[in-house]
């Protein structure tokens, strides 16, 4: 069940790689190098809890998810388990994965940015 499982995940972000526009941006303000990044919790990408990702891009995102889950799953957390099952069962009809990535991007694309000094230009 556990490789299944791993496997399940491994095709989800395969998935959700082929699906990603790069959103990569960066700003000069006041002479400071910004990272725009944009935030989305384990429950807005499908998961079952609060824990917050920052990323610039919706492929980050979605890695830093599942690098999580993977945790979660390691620990045997059933919410988390319980979440995962449902993915799967998502993931046997390549459309309706399909339909569920473009719909998080799209909400990943319509959240605000905040910015992040990184360092002096």
């Amino acid at each position: 069940m556990a490789n299944k499982m791993v496997n399940s995940s491994d095709s989800c972000l395969q998935t959700v790689t082929q699906h990603t526009n790069d959103l990569t941006s960066f700003s000069k303000i006041n002479n400071t190098k910004k990272l725009i990044m944009k935030k989305m919790t384990c429950k807005q990408l499908g998961g079952a809890c609060d824990t917050e990702f920052q990323a610039n891009t919706f492929e980050e995102i979605a890695e830093l998810s599942k690098k999580h889950a993977m945790e979660m799953f390691q620990k045997g957390d059933n919410p988390h388990l319980d979440a995962m099952n449902e993915m799967k069962k998502l993931m046997q009809s390549p459309n309706d994965m399909k339909t569920w990535m473009d719909g998080k991007r799209n909400e990943f694309n319509s959240l605000p940015e905040s910015n992040y000094p990184t360092s002096k230009i």
